[in-house]
């Protein structure tokens, strides 16, 4: 298995797990490890639900923005070309027509929350982060967001979510409709596999074929608008406003914004 990835299969239920603590930050080739995982288990009729979960205190923080880029790569910036890569490399996540049943515990900020936003289910806890921080950061939001956010909560909602850059707490995140169920932290991977079991009791092809028609396109909408995403990402992280927000963030203070 891939480095920073592990699966498991308990019955029907095949379980993808990124390893890669404490934040398990993305980056290009971690996006494909868990495609490649997810499509084997989907081409395993014996598989008919998948858990997507993580090790670590963070479910996925997103961007390094402190470190080297995008989940901390060697030579990737912000907007940049390895940026569009992993945006783009996300619609096969989309593309999975296997059920998927998220195991949110901990933080999903950033392209973690759109990372969150490939599982049909999401269950969390009230330790858990759903944060579109973007705004905060003077960058536009990537990873499908500008689709997948408008398609969960309605447009309204998802431009309160992007504007506002708020994180949202585990019982704040269902209220809103980011997340569907919400139990103490040590019982959030239990719960998902539950909800799984419960999913695959039934017909795999029947499930495939439901879930392939509630994302029908979807993963094509991704790959389109990821690359205005890492476009608009691109030109503004070249602007004064994005170099204060990163600073802001990382000094845990409000940012100095002169559109600029």
């Amino acid at each position: 298995m891939a480095e920073g990835l592990r699966t498991e299969v308990h019955g029907n239920v095949g379980v993808v797990i990124m390893d890669r603590p404490p934040h398990n930050f993305l980056n290009f080739r971690q996006i494909h490890d868990i495609a490649d995982a997810l499509e084997e288990m989907q081409n395993d009729m014996s598989i008919r639900c998948a858990v997507l979960a993580a090790d670590g205190r963070s479910f996925c923080a997103g961007a390094d923005f402190a470190g080297d880029g995008v989940g901390g790569g060697d030579d990737e910036v912000v907007g940049g070309d390895a940026t569009l890569a992993l945006y783009q490399g996300s619609g096969r996540l989309f593309d999975v027509t296997l059920p998927i049943v998220g195991a949110i515990q901990g933080p999903a900020v950033g392209g973690g929350l759109g990372l969150a936003m490939v599982p049909d289910i999401r269950i969390t806890c009230p330790d858990a982060r759903f944060s579109a921080n973007f705004a905060s950061l003077g960058i536009h939001q990537g990873f499908g967001m500008s689709v997948t956010l408008p398609q969960l909560l309605g447009p309204s909602r998802a431009a309160q979510v992007l504007y506002s850059a708020k994180r949202y707490k585990g019982e704040e995140a269902v209220a809103i409709g980011l997340a569907d169920e919400c139990v103490p932290s040590e019982q959030v991977r239990e719960r998902a596999l539950e909800v799984a079991t419960e999913i695959a009791a039934n017909a795999p092809l029947a499930l495939r074929a439901i879930k392939s028609t509630l994302r029908l396109g979807l993963g094509d909408q991704v790959r389109e608008i990821t690359q205005r995403e890492a476009q608009l990402q691109a030109e503004l992280s070249a602007s004064d406003d994005a170099k204060e927000g990163i600073a802001a963030v990382g000094e845990r203070r409000a940012g100095n914004f002169k559109g600029k």
